[in-house]
């Protein structure tokens, strides 16, 4: 015969919770600690996150920083027609860019070679925020190449194990092993010789679209390895079980089960690859293998200038600050957004 367990008085359950209570004050515990008084009850983390950043202004300001720099690379060509009236592959000025021992002009801080200009006698601004739109433009298609593809291919791999992910791991493993610098030139220097042919699909040599493909390929498995990792630990979490249970298919539990846990991760990891794709086409272009000339970008631009040094320091200097600091506003934006969605985050709120 089972004994029914005795149940306490109502003062000896007071004096329990007192008990208690003083135990974890003595062990230097206050009540509510858990509970952040600043964060209002129910609100979602990404709303949260939201007003995290906020908060960081020294994010918000390198935010604001990039976003300047997008805005006036934009407006390049209201820049070149209306402003500078000349555009970014004129030589028509060379006799006024160029001086009487052959060193283009400096900056003039007028309308027109407000930067300077080049050996060519084309106008430093203008080119620079043309340059300043192929880069960004490269960067972006590289990002989102990569970004799908690595969240495709990782999520597979994760979510399915044994043949397959055996094979995607080691397609992984196989880009991870040439630094990105040298296979973008590899295949840069390749591609760039005679385009890319698939059927319907065709790019020629001069394409932008070439070095953003490269730059695209290269990062896969910097973003794919860590979601398929984060995928291997969700399937076996009880939710995917019930998912199961409940009859979804392998395809709706990744898209509906899978995907939305892997939100936070993709967010962190745009501002980082878009960062990454940005030095990386800077550094194939000024090797030769990326944009084509007469095509600007950062990285031509740098490799125009670096022979003129000292003589004519801006040529190399003006595109290389505005390099650093588009680089340097994504980097530091893309760290307050992960602190924002990091839950261990000391950020404090506001209501």
């Amino acid at each position: 015969m089972s004994i029914p367990p005795i149940q306490p008085t109502r003062a000896e359950a007071f004096e329990l919770g007192q008990a208690v209570e003083q135990s974890s004050l003595d062990d230097g515990e206050l009540p509510g600690a858990g509970v952040d008084p600043d964060v209002p009850a129910g609100i979602g983390p990404y709303k949260l996150a939201l007003r995290r950043l906020r908060r960081n202004r020294v994010a918000l300001a390198f935010g604001g920083l990039f976003l300047l720099i997008v805005v006036l690379c934009l407006l390049a060509p209201v820049y070149s027609s209306d402003i500078a009236h000349i555009g970014p592959n004129d030589e028509s000025h060379i006799d006024q860019a160029l001086g009487l021992t052959g060193i283009p002009v400096g900056p003039t801080w007028h309308s027109q070679f407000l930067l300077g200009a080049d050996t060519n006698g084309r106008d430093v601004a203008v080119r620079l925020l043309y340059g300043g739109r192929n880069s960004l433009e490269i960067g972006v298609i590289a990002t989102l190449i990569t970004m799908i593809l690595a969240t495709v291919l990782g999520t597979i791999a994760g979510f399915f194990r044994g043949p397959i992910d055996g094979v995607l791991s080691r397609f992984f493993e196989l880009l991870w092993a040439y630094p990105a610098l040298l296979l973008g030139i590899a295949l840069g220097v390749s591609l760039q010789i005679g385009g890319i042919s698939l059927g319907l699909f065709t790019l020629t040599a001069g394409s932008l679209f070439v070095p953003a493909g490269i730059i695209g390929i290269v990062y896969i498995p910097y973003v794919a390895k860590p979601i398929r990792a984060q995928v291997v630990a969700l399937r076996e979490r009880e939710f995917i079980d019930a998912a199961r249970q409940q009859g979804l298919g392998s395809v709706r539990i990744m898209v509906g089960e899978i995907l939305p846990n892997l939100a936070s991760t993709i967010i962190v990891f745009v501002p980082l690859i878009l960062a990454n794709s940005i030095l990386l086409e800077a550094g194939l272009s000024y090797l030769g293998a990326g944009v084509q000339p007469p095509n600007p970008s950062w990285g031509t631009m740098i490799s125009d200038g670096i022979h003129l040094l000292p003589a004519a320091i801006h040529l190399t200097l003006v595109p290389g600050i505005m390099l650093v600091l588009c680089v340097l506003g994504i980097n530091v934006f893309g760290d307050g957004v992960r602190d924002a969605l990091d839950p261990r985050s000391q950020v404090r709120v506001r209501r």
